[in-house]
């Protein structure tokens, strides 16, 4: 079986089937740079690196694209606010949110496409839709007419009937329908602007996802995902706009987080309640803020409280106990000539683990269901390892290879396996410099000269001194 996901668009999951085999392309809405991310955007982010990383893990090639909106009313208004220049504002929480993102370890995106840099391929896209009747000026700007997009509403699930209701175009706006959106908005007096064929003016929100997507994804591509609130009007009009444009399908799977909430109520700037992601990383380690967002299905409410926080960090600090019980057992472990009851069990509950694991991010990346059968497996071999005076190496090896696979995917444990790594790299060296000094002794120049070439091309330096040969790492 392969991976399923629940797709937004038919409210079910499917399976995965990509466009193009062995690949994914893959587009997550980024924020818009007026502010510090806060927690609701860690569970996001975080929740689709994890996506991401499957896939990888799975053997897949994933293209990923994030957009940055860093020219929209809330920069403006920011900006407005404190004095300063919209662009300065924007680049630097756009920086913020880069390092506040590495500090999560959430991998980089294959590329951070930027609304300001993309303005002549938004005023394009808006040409075509133009030129094929989906869109027209009106006095404040050009407007997207939702009513000629007979699909409208099919990822929300709105009526267009219902919508209309109680709406009205306000005082100022010139567009003919109160369903209309912008898709560029004419300058007023201090705002940034750009040049275009309606006059000076810069996009409005939605036509640039629309345009950054497609042109670094294709005019189809599999995955488009972001928190619930974009479900509509965001990616609706997306729709709209880009199949209005294409004449065919877009996005073939639609993935939304569910909210984070506090006391109740969806973290969020506007209301005032949320915790920026600087703030956390104050009180919890990195992979205490991962671990308590992958604790729940991504797409169900996360309720943020300290209670929370503290059982993931307590669950955290579990898992890495069982790492170094597993480590500090290899050192006593011995090699299986035969198993008795306690290998067999432990063998099956680790194999049953890694079973269940797949299966639960198989079945729409459910990582809570996955995360209980990595503490199945931590459990299991913890009790092994007070059932026997000599534990056998090849368990041990089976249960250090499924954390290791928990590492990769769920993005904990990184720095750990690679200290460990690095140290059984050092003991390797130190090994080879002691076999050197005795075919030195011996008087084996040339294999021992053969040794020190070997780790020198390694990037491995030797050098022999009074007090012993010393190594250091060199660029090769």
């Amino acid at each position: 079986m392969g991976i399923k996901i629940y797709n937004t668009l038919t409210r079910k999951k499917e399976e995965f089937m990509p466009l193009r085999e062995g690949e994914v392309r893959m587009y997550v809405c980024g924020p818009t740079v007026y502010d510090y991310p806060h927690l609701g955007h860690a569970r996001t982010y975080i929740a689709f690196d994890v996506v991401r990383r499957y896939f990888e893990h799975k053997g897949y090639t994933v293209l990923m694209v994030m957009n940055f909106t860093d020219i929209d009313d809330k920069i403006i208004k920011r900006a407005n606010e404190t004095g300063e220049d919209p662009k300065e504002l924007a680049e630097k929480f756009l920086r913020y949110f880069l390092e506040d993102m590495a500090a999560l370890k959430v991998k980089p995106a294959d590329i951070y496409p930027r609304v300001t840099e993309h303005i002549d391929d938004i005023i394009e896209f808006i040409k075509k839709l133009q030129e094929k009747g989906y869109a027209y000026e009106g006095s404040d700007g050009v407007y997207f007419e939702v009513r000629k997009f007979k699909d409208y509403g099919k990822l929300s699930k709105i009526k267009l009937e219902d919508l209309v209701k109680g709406a009205r175009v306000e005082p100022g706006e010139g567009k003919k329908n109160p369903e209309d959106f912008a898709l560029w908005k004419k300058a007023k007096p201090g705002e940034p602007k750009w040049e275009s064929p309606w006059g000076e003016g810069r996009p409005g929100w939605h036509i640039e996802c629309s345009t950054m997507s497609t042109k670094y994804l294709g005019e189809s591509f599999d995955i488009h995902g972001g928190g619930s609130d974009l479900i509509f009007p965001h990616h609706e009009n997306e729709i709209a706009q880009t199949e209005a444009c294409t004449g065919h399908e877009w996005v073939r799977y639609w993935m939304h987080t569910g909210f984070l909430m506090v006391n109740g109520e969806k973290m969020s700037k506007s209301l005032g309640n949320f915790i920026t992601i600087r703030e956390i990383l104050k009180h919890y380690d990195p992979e205490v803020v991962r671990l308590f967002v992958l604790q729940r299905h991504y797409r169900s409410p996360l309720d943020y409280t300290e209670e929370g926080m503290e059982h993931a960090k307590n669950n955290l600090e579990r898992l890495y106990n069982t790492l170094e019980n597993i480590r500090v057992a290899m050192e006593r472990a011995e090699i299986s000539f035969r198993w008795e009851k306690p290998e067999f069990e432990a063998y099956e509950a680790i194999r049953e683990a890694r079973k269940k694991f797949y299966e639960a991010m198989d079945d729409d990346f459910n990582t809570a269901e996955a995360l209980k059968a990595v503490f199945e497996a931590s459990n299991s071999i913890n009790r092994y390892l007070t059932q026997v005076e000599t534990p056998k190496e090849s368990i041990l090896r089976k249960a250090w290879e499924f954390f290791k696979v928990v590492s990769e995917v769920f993005g904990i444990f990184e720095d750990y396996f690679m200290e460990q790594k690095a140290g059984q790299e050092e003991e390797l060296i130190k090994l080879l410099i002691e076999v050197r000094t005795q075919l030195r002794k011996e008087r084996n120049f040339a294999l021992a000269d053969k040794i020190r070439a070997g780790l020198r091309e390694l990037g491995i330096q030797l050098e022999d001194t009074p007090q012993g040969t010393v190594w250091k790492r060199i660029k090769v």
